[in-house]
């Protein structure tokens, strides 16, 4: 199956494509912001390095969050355009789901996810459910721990303060081949379905003008 994966919800732009698990072709850069003008030219790129059209693929793969607004608003907004225009499926997998597929050996220890927000919170995936918090609301947990993404090293070190059995891992940033590998497993039915729409989990800050701010 061949795979064109994107990521624009964190701090790496990506775009990569995996045929049955190999990378064919990949361009990542690690960047604040410019998510939405960098990432078409890697996906065209990708695309003739593996000397491929968009109608060769299987299907497509995106990011959709947690993350950077704007960044999951642009990977979204071209792959939903190169899946219409091939007409191919679209697959959404989320940034805790890519990491954990990274790290298939945790020893039974409970996986958090813990992607860098803004104005010093972050958003923490455990299992379904994310949230979004300060580093002084982590929740408690009773079990062994592993933490993974952008604020790993953080909320590690917090939760080791607090006295908790914790490993803190080296997977930070989601990867074009478990992206790929997480989509495929969704395409086959094998994992729960999500769509393909943006995982925004603060509320959206911006308005109208004269409208009433949104509850925090």
């Amino acid at each position: 199956m061949r795979i064109l994966a994107l990521d624009s919800a964190v701090a790496r732009c990506s775009a990569t494509i995996v045929a049955d698990g190999a990378i064919v072709s990949g361009f990542q850069r690690d960047l604040d912001r410019g998510h939405a003008s960098v990432l078409p030219v890697m996906a065209q790129d990708c695309l003739r390095d593996a000397a491929l059209d968009a109608a060769d693929l299987d299907l497509v793969a995106v990011t959709v969050g947690p993350g950077s607004f704007t960044g999951i608003r642009g990977g979204l907004a071209l792959a939903q355009g190169l899946a219409v225009a091939a007409g191919r499926p679209l697959i959404g997998v989320t940034v805790g789901e890519v990491l954990a597929d990274s790290l298939p050996h945790l020893g039974g220890r409970a996986l958090w996810c813990a992607t860098i927000s803004r104005r010093g919170r972050i958003f923490l995936e455990v299992g379904d459910e994310v949230t979004s918090l300060t580093l002084t609301e982590l929740p408690n947990h009773a079990g062994p721990i592993a933490v993974a993404g952008g604020a790993a090293a953080e909320v590690a070190s917090r939760l080791a303060a607090r006295g908790c059995d914790v490993m803190l891992t080296d997977a930070r940033l989601p990867t074009g081949r478990h992206i790929a590998q997480v989509a495929e497993r969704r395409h086959r039915g094998a994992i729960r379905p999500l769509p393909a729409e943006p995982l925004y989990v603060d509320p959206v800050e911006a308005k109208l003008p004269g409208a009433t701010p949104p509850p925090r």
